[in-house]
């Protein structure tokens, strides 16, 4: 994440025009922030998948699947808004080329479980396999509030923009022009007239 810092003359009223315009004596200041942190969600996602000539039992597997799923969750101490049901989806197939009857169908979805206690994943994988469940397809590690370190990350670059800049000034003997000024924001720009 990129902020910038933009220094500009005393008498320019920024706050009435948002449409920046860079003139004589302008300092600009870039810096970029970063905020590291390790990842406190695991997302386990299962793939459902059921097939058959039958409608009915084909959707029952599924759902059955999902089912199984949801009960390891839950005998693993997941909470129910740690699980999140996705939409079951049926397609025909159909033979022949006048589509009169369907000869197949297909059930597909999947449930997604998130997980915030790291030492709960062997156990969730260990008893998934265990109740016969292959439908596994991925785990992810990600920050549970992620705009948080986005806040972080901007908090830190304008802070290593504003030293930037008051390190140039110093250097151009401006330095109580900087403590003097007022600041604007406009997308993301800091404005400090001089």
């Amino acid at each position: 994440m990129t902020l910038v810092v933009v220094l500009l003359s005393a008498n320019l009223l920024v706050a009435r025009n948002p449409d920046v315009k860079f003139i004589a004596d302008t300092l600009v200041v870039q810096a970029e922030g970063k905020f590291e942190a390790d990842p406190d969600l695991a997302t386990l996602t299962f793939s459902v998948f059921a097939q058959d000539k039958n409608l009915k039992q084909t959707y029952d597997q599924a759902s059955q699947s999902m089912k199984k799923i949801a009960d390891v969750a839950e005998k693993n101490g997941l909470k129910k808004e740690d699980v999140t049901f996705g939409i079951l989806t049926v397609r025909p197939y159909y033979e022949g080329h006048k589509k009169k009857r369907a000869r197949l169908y297909t059930v597909q979805g999947q449930i997604v479980l998130s997980v915030k206690d790291f030492s709960k994943l062997g156990t969730l994988l260990e008893d998934s396999v265990e109740d016969g469940i292959p439908d596994f397809r991925s785990l992810t590690y990600s920050l549970a509030d992620e705009e948080a370190a986005r806040q972080h990350a901007a908090a830190a670059a304008m802070r290593s923009a504003i030293g930037r800049a008051t390190a140039l000034l110093e250097q151009k003997a401006k330095k109580s022009a900087l403590a003097d000024s007022q600041i604007w924001m406009s997308n993301k720009s800091w404005v400090f007239p001089t």
